[in-house]
C-alpha cells in the first residue's frame, strides 16, 4: 500500500511539470504588448582626428540637416571637438601668405624712389644737344630770314648754355645776338643760368652780363626768362613762351609768344623806355622724323610805346605780320 501511494505522487509531480513546461514555451497572444525595442544609439565620430580640408561637401545630404539639434545628415555635432579641427580656409590663408617677409621700407629705399630735384636723369654722364626751334624766311616786305637756336652740354648738375636769335632783311643784319651762359638746376624742370650776351644791331655792338632761368612751366609751357645789363648800365629784359599742340603723333602746332622790355631809351637802336615789342607767332610742323621738321607758320610783331614812335619817325611801319616756312631740326 504505501508502495503504491508513492508512485502515485511521483507520477502527479511528473505530471504537473511536464505542464509547467509546455506553458512556458507557448507563444505570446497578439493582444500581450511588445515590449519597445531599445533605442539606437548613433555612432560616436571622432572629429578632432577629422580632415576638414579634404572632405567633399559637395556628397553631402544636406536635406537631413536638423538645426535644432545640429545634426548633419545623422552626424551628431555636440561631441565635435572644434579646437582640432583642419579648416580649409586656414590652409588657403597659410598658402597665400608670403614665404618671405616684407623687409621694412629704409631710407635708402625712400632716396632711391625719389625723382631728381631737376627733372633729369643722365646724372654724372656728359650728354648735349643742339637745336634750331626757328630756321625760316619769309617774301613780305621785300623778304628775310630768321633763326633761333639754343644748345647745351654737361651733366644734370652743371650745363653750358649757347643761345643764339637772329633777323636778316634786305640784305642786311637786323639784329643778332649770341649767349654764353652756366646753368645750374633751380627746382624741378627749372635751370638758372648766368653768363654774356653779345648783340650786333645797327649801331655800335653791345656786350652785357645775363641772369635768368629757363624751363616747363605747369601745363607744359617752355619758358625762358632772362634780364641783361649792359656796360653803360642799360637794363632790359626778355621773355619767351612757347607751347606744343600734338594733332597726330606728327603733325604738330606751336604758338609762340615773345616780348622785349627796356629800362630807358636807346635812340641809337630805335629802342624807347618800357614794353618796346611783343613777337606772336603760330607755326604748324611735320615731323618727317623726330630730329627734321619742316613748317609753315604766321608771325605778327608789333611796337609799342617810344619803340612805335621812333619807327614810325624812320618811316618803318610799327607792326608787321608774315607768313613764313622753315625747318626745325636738332642733333
Amino acid at each position: 500500500m504505501n508502495i503504491m501511494r508513492h508512485r502515485i505522487a511521483t507520477l502527479a509531480a511528473a505530471l504537473a511539470l511536464a505542464t509547467t513546461t509546455a506553458h512556458a514555451q507557448q507563444p505570446h497572444r497578439h493582444d500581450t504588448p511588445a515590449p519597445e525595442p531599445a533605442p539606437k544609439t548613433a555612432p560616436t565620430v571622432d572629429h578632432s582626428a577629422m580632415n576638414h580640408s579634404t572632405m567633399d561637401h559637395s556628397t553631402m545630404d544636406h536635406s537631413v540637416m536638423e538645426h535644432g539639434d545640429m545634426k548633419h545628415g545623422g552626424m551628431d555635432h555636440g561631441g565635435m571637438d572644434h579646437a582640432a579641427m583642419d579648416h580649409a580656409k586656414h590652409e588657403t590663408d597659410a598658402a597665400q601668405a608670403p614665404r618671405t617677409p616684407i623687409p621694412p621700407i629704409t631710407d635708402a629705399d625712400r632716396a632711391a624712389a625719389r625723382a631728381p630735384a631737376h627733372g633729369h636723369d643722365h646724372g654724372d654722364r656728359v650728354v648735349g644737344t643742339l637745336l634750331f626751334d626757328r630756321f625760316e624766311a619769309w617774301n613780305d616786305h621785300g623778304g628775310g630770314q630768321a633763326w633761333e637756336a639754343q644748345g647745351w652740354i654737361g651733366t644734370d648738375a652743371h650745363k653750358l648754355w649757347l643761345r643764339s636769335e637772329g633777323e636778316r632783311e634786305d640784305g642786311r643784319t637786323a639784329a643778332a645776338d649770341i649767349e654764353l651762359l652756366y646753368g645750374r638746376p633751380l627746382a624741378r624742370w627749372w635751370d638758372v643760368v648766368a653768363g654774356v650776351r653779345h648783340e650786333t644791331r645797327p649801331g655800335p655792338a653791345r656786350t652785357a652780363a645775363a641772369l635768368g632761368v629757363i624751363g616747363v612751366a605747369p601745363y607744359k609751357f617752355e619758358v625762358e626768362a632772362t634780364g641783361y645789363l649792359d656796360a653803360s648800365g642799360r637794363l632790359s629784359a626778355q621773355v619767351e613762351a612757347e607751347y606744343d599742340v600734338l594733332l597726330t603723333n606728327r603733325l604738330i602746332l606751336q604758338p609762340l609768344i615773345e616780348a622785349e622790355w627796356h629800362a630807358r631809351d636807346d635812340r641809337d637802336r630805335g629802342i624807347g623806355a618800357g614794353l618796346s615789342t611783343i613777337e606772336a607767332g603760330v607755326r604748324l610742323r611735320y615731323e618727317i622724323t623726330r630730329r627734321f621738321a619742316p613748317y609753315v607758320g604766321i608771325v605778327h610783331e608789333r611796337s609799342f610805346g617810344d619803340t612805335a614812335d621812333l619807327r614810325r619817325d624812320e618811316g618803318e611801319a610799327a607792326e608787321d605780320t608774315r607768313v613764313v616756312a622753315g625747318l626745325r631740326f636738332w642733333f
